[in-house]
């Protein structure tokens, strides 16, 4: 004869609560050597601003010593950091971008 174990079920709880990612602030640090050009050109390229928005940050960068760029999740912050950190030496530029928290 064959024995048949009970059968037990158990009650999983899930939790749907989804939280939005953290927002990073991509920073540039102005310097000595990047031509003010290539900054703006990283800026349409990629964050997609205008030629005149992309002037405009780039001389508050000038004059401030450094600017938010964009605000954006994480990964998709730190990816833009490395593509912009990348072009720059690519190009012999000391460009530096950095990224902080939201607050």
């Amino acid at each position: 004869m064959t024995e048949i174990a009970p059968s037990v079920k158990n009650q999983i709880e899930v939790n749907y609560q989804l939280q939005e990612p953290p927002l990073f602030k991509v920073i540039y640090v102005n310097d000595d050597t990047t031509p003010m050009d290539f900054v703006v050109e990283s800026l349409i390229d990629h964050f997609e601003y205008s030629v005149d928005n992309a002037e405009q940050i780039t001389i508050s960068i000038h004059e401030a010593g450094s600017a938010v760029v964009a605000i954006l999740p994480y990964e998709i912050a730190e990816q833009k950091g490395i593509e912009v950190t990348m072009s720059a030496r690519q190009n012999n530029f000391p460009l530096q971008v950095k990224l902080e928290p939201t607050e």
